[in-house]
């Protein structure tokens, strides 16, 4: 069925966002990232001790390609 909308405000859609109003057959948002993190880095809670006396994160990618989103329609 058609939509009607009235006033719309955007502030902000980011890369991977699907800003969408009425009718559609298909959305499919794509994106890809690659993530570096070191020690201690994602853990999560109330009290968390950590102790990182040397601490490295290899970012070195020797093949500079990773699995991209070519076919994913």
């Amino acid at each position: 069925m058609p939509a009607i909308v009235g006033v719309v405000q955007v502030i902000n859609v980011s890369s991977a966002a699907v800003f969408h109003i009425g009718d559609t057959f298909k959305i499919s948002a794509h994106s890809n990232a690659k993530t570096f993190a070191g020690a201690g880095s994602f853990n999560t809670g109330d009290q968390v001790h950590l102790q990182n006396y040397q601490s490295a994160t290899n970012t070195f990618d020797q093949d500079n390609m990773d699995q991209g989103n070519y076919f994913n329609i």
